[in-house]
């Protein structure tokens, strides 16, 4: 407690088990063993948390602890060390890609749903067209909530998660200690070292934006970073223990899927349904039936949809309350009876029809799409990431001019050989992800971001023609 205002301060374990339930999830155990070959995505794990999660997570405190009252986030940070129009751009790409992450959700919730009503696959031999389609009419209920501004669906979110949360650890706990409680027959792990060594392979770098989008996202703890009792210690103690916390569950979790599914015969499904068989499998050797994927299925659905109409407003807000009017046409602040910006909605709207709509045209199989929808958004969302590691380059290069009580290094080289680091690696990881064997795949993979980002360059050149024309 602050003797001094009253207010409770966040100690270093508290911020850990915050940042935890923020940054990580059980999909990302699944689509790093289905990616990097089941149980050989333990050491690739390690290393992605020692060489850039924790460097990330430390220059993010420093950001938050030195632009304490700025409330718009990375778009805030870049607007203090560099500039109104590169803010504009940062705030612009932390937006819209969220558009892919956006056109996921329905087929995520058309799964879950499947899953709750028949406890079987029978989505992975849906037609891609009817599956897109049934996606477009629960993506348009969505846009009708959000238009709503639908207060219960952020209560309803927030429980999802929660449950999800739950749920992940409860996996974990119960499949490492089935084979000491239960009769169940599980796989034997060989624990030699082939088992687990990865191969260092062109594949295993093309791989790597899977791992970056599953750690990335901590710069939203940044507001906590003051807040706690001795920032300069505490906060890089909550950083590592967080980064220890997410390396045990990963690993764990990475050991409890190699109890089940063989690492050399991995399911082509799994980023489809692995979540679901896993539940189901432990729901067998529990002798609880199907009642653990059932429930998940449903925390599943019900986290799909309200993270979906979450998704259509928040971020759309974050980027035009803070927004610098000289960039982004009037049009786009037009608000409805229920505050929601109704111009900005409708562009969300165009832009997702489209992503949900294109890949039916080239992706004839449920597996392969789900499989896409996973690479395309881990291609476009760290790209958001890349500002975090600017505005930590200009922080460093600005010396003394912005106080923290929190830093990471002391030293400005240091600090900026970090930042272009951390910068290199996410951008490296982007284009390498971009690749696919499939040629229409890599077409929507390389034209999805470019397009996304450059529709950003469109807006202040309308902004501009709309002042001329009041002038």
């Amino acid at each position: 407690m602050d003797t001094q205002t009253g207010e409770k301060k966040i100690l270093w374990y508290s911020l850990a088990f915050m940042a935890f339930s923020t940054v990580w999830g059980f999909g990302n155990v699944i689509n790093g063993f289905s990616e990097y070959g089941g149980l050989k995505a333990i050491v690739s794990w390690i290393l992605i948390f020692a060489i850039y999660f924790v460097p990330y997570a430390l220059m993010v405190g420093e950001l938050g602890s030195a632009f304490k009252r700025a409330g718009g986030g990375v778009s805030s940070w870049i607007y203090e060390t560099i500039g109104p129009r590169m803010a504009y751009y940062a705030g612009w790409t932390y937006w819209v890609v969220h558009m892919p992450y956006i056109s996921q959700k329905p087929s995520g919730a058309v799964i879950a749903a499947s899953w709750a009503l028949f406890q079987d696959k029978r989505a992975s031999d849906m037609n891609t067209t009817v599956l897109q389609l049934i996606c477009l009419v629960i993506f348009l209920m969505a846009m009708y909530l959000a238009g709503k501004g639908v207060n219960l669906l952020k209560q309803l979110a927030t429980l999802a998660g929660s449950a999800m949360f739950i749920m992940s650890m409860l996996f974990v706990v119960m499949m490492v200690a089935a084979p000491f409680i239960t009769d169940a027959s599980l796989l034997n792990i060989d624990w030699s070292l082939s088992t687990f060594l990865p191969t260092f392979d062109a594949k295993f770098f093309m791989g790597l934006s899977i791992l970056v989008f599953a750690v990335g996202g901590c710069e939203k703890i940044s507001p906590y970073v003051n807040k706690m009792r001795d920032p300069a210690r505490d906060f890089s103690k909550g950083m590592i223990a967080l980064a220890a916390m997410v390396a045990v569950t990963a690993i764990l979790g990475t050991v409890a899927l190699g109890m089940m599914f063989d690492s050399s015969h991995i399911p082509e499904d799994l980023m489809t349904n692995g979540a679901y068989y896993a539940f189901q499998k432990l729901g067998e050797y529990y002798h609880l039936g199907n009642f653990f994927v059932i429930v998940y299925a449903l925390t599943n659905l019900v986290g799909q949809f309200s993270v979906m109409v979450l998704s259509i407003d928040a971020p759309l807000r974050m980027l035009l309350d803070s927004a610098d009017h000289r960039f982004i046409p009037k049009k786009m602040f037009v608000k409805n009876a229920n505050g929601a910006y109704t111009n900005g909605h409708r562009l969300v709207m165009a832009i997702v029809i489209v992503l949900i709509v294109v890949p039916a045209f080239g992706i004839k199989n449920v597996d392969v799409l789900v499989r896409w929808l996973v690479k395309v958004n881990s291609v476009c969302m760290p790209l958001r990431y890349l500002w975090v590691f600017v505005a930590y380059i200009a922080l460093k290069r600005a010396g003394e001019r912005f106080p923290a009580q929190y830093r990471f290094v002391k030293g400005r080289t240091l600090g900026i050989l970090f930042g272009v680091w951390c910068f290199v690696f996410t951008a490296f990881a982007c284009i390498t992800g971009i690749y696919s064997e499939d040629t229409f795949q890599l077409v929507l993979n390389i034209v999805t971001p470019f397009v996304l980002v450059g529709l950003g360059f469109i807006m202040p050149m309308l902004a501009a023609r709309e002042a001329r024309r009041s002038d």
